[in-house]
């Protein structure tokens, strides 16, 4: 298994996706009743290979992640092979960017010397959506990209 496998809610929401799975495998309803019942590491196999069919699918076409926790903010676009990091970290303690007032607080102090910014580039090697999915197990959220390109236009 190259990614994880989905949860069994996951797997509720893209019912219709693994019923379609199945069929192009020529397993009808019965079959995988049967499946699970008599071959249950079938079964597993089967989940597995869903699984990575979906994460391949979702990374393929991710195009920002962020990471905020409450002193540090990395923001990822992905660009062709490259990774471009926009980061920030605070250096006031009493500050959480994960709150309503954290977020207020920085975007007021945003050019302050509370506020260490940062930008960096990495070449993704042979596989980048591995390297998306590790973001995300770490806590990267896929998003549209509007604090990465507010930041972008800011510090340009």
């Amino acid at each position: 298994m190259k990614y994880t496998r989905l949860t069994k809610e996951q797997l509720e929401e893209l019912n219709q996706e693994f019923i379609n799975f199945l069929a192009t495998q020529s397993i009808t309803a019965d079959e995988w009743k049967e499946i699970k019942e008599q071959k249950p590491e079938v079964a597993e196999e089967e989940l597995d290979i869903f699984s990575d069919l979906v994460w391949e699918g979702v990374l393929s076409k991710v195009e920002y992640l962020e990471n905020i926790a409450p002193q540090h903010m990395y923001l990822f676009k992905v660009d062709g092979s490259q990774l471009r990091l926009i980061g920030l970290k605070i250096k006031k303690a009493d500050i959480d960017l994960t709150t309503k007032d954290g977020f207020s607080w920085l975007r007021e102090n945003l050019m302050s010397d509370e506020v260490e910014l940062f930008n960096a580039d990495k070449t993704l090697e042979a596989d980048k959506n591995i390297k998306l999915f590790e973001l995300i197990v770490q806590g990267s959220n896929i998003t549209k990209g509007n604090l990465y390109k507010y930041l972008e236009d800011l510090i340009g």
